[in-house]
Formats: C-alpha cells, sequence, structure tokens
C-alpha cells in the first residue's frame, strides 16, 4: 500500500469515525429530549417488574450502548465502498437508530408503553437483518480466505 492510499484510508476512517459519532450523537440527543422529562415524573410512577433496574441506571448504560454503536458504525463506515454488504449494513444501522430514538417519544414523551411495544418489533427485525448481514460477510470473507489459502 503507497503512503497516499495510507493516507487517504486514514482520512476516509477520520471521517467515517466522525459521521458514526454524529449521527449516533444525533440519535441519543433526541431520545433525550423524550426521556428526560419523563423518565421519572412519569415513568417512576408506574409500576415495574422486581428486574427492572433503577433509573439512575439507565443514562450510563445508555451512554455506553450509544458509544458501542457509534464504534460499532465507525468500523462498517471505514470499509471499502467494495465490500459485499456494507450498504445494506449501513441502511439497516440507520433503520434501527431511527426506531431506538423513536422509540422514547412513543414511550416516555406520549406515555404510550404498548406504542413503545410496537415500535420494538421492527427494531428488533432489523438488529437481526443486521447480525444476519454481518455473518453473512464474515462467513464470504472466511470462505474466501479459505478459498485463496
Amino acid at each position: 500500500m503507497s503512503a497516499s492510499e495510507r493516507d487517504l484510508g486514514s482520512s476516509r476512517s477520520l471521517l467515517s469515525g466522525l459521521l458514526a459519532l454524529l449521527l449516533v450523537a444525533a440519535a441519543a440527543s433526541l431520545r433525550s429530549l423524550a426521556t428526560a422529562p419523563a423518565l421519572v415524573s412519569w415513568y417512576g410512577g408506574l409500576e415495574k417488574p422486581a428486574f427492572s433496574p433503577p433509573i439512575a441506571v439507565f443514562r450510563p448504560v445508555w451512554a455506553a450502548l450509544y458509544l458501542l454503536m457509534a464504534f460499532a458504525f465507525w468500523r462498517v463506515l471505514s470499509l471499502s465502498p467494495r465490500v459485499p454488504g456494507r450498504r445494506l449494513a449501513i441502511v439497516l444501522f440507520l433503520a434501527q437508530l431511527a426506531l431506538n430514538a423513536f422509540w422514547s417519544f412513543l414511550f416516555l414523551d406520549a406515555h404510550s408503553p404498548l406504542m413503545g411495544l410496537i415500535d420494538i418489533v421492527p427494531q428488533w427485525l432489523l438488529i437481526v437483518a443486521t447480525i444476519a448481514a454481518w455473518v453473512g460477510f464474515a462467513s464470504l470473507h472466511n470462505f474466501e480466505v479459505w478459498r485463496l489459502n
């Protein structure tokens, strides 16, 4: 790999990282608009199952999850556009991220656990599709490495 190819790759990686962080931070910020006002006042007063975590746990856990999502998204964005399944992985991730942010508006802002539950179903389907796309890519990659060696 030439120096110019390395520079291009590192520039693409930096831009990909910034884009991933920006999009995930935007989703997290939108989510917090609906979450912050309702978490203690409305959600705090609901009956919850015994396994429900304390409200104080939500913020650090979601912060960690969003950082991990940004990292995963950066990894996909950093791939060459010629990598099979890259575009599909990006579309699936962005759709899941949008539904994830929208959930807070349905469940917390609209005070509708039912609508939140309805939103979670397509989230699950998109997450499963994202996993299938990743495992499909990993399988294809593994096969080609085996075939070529």
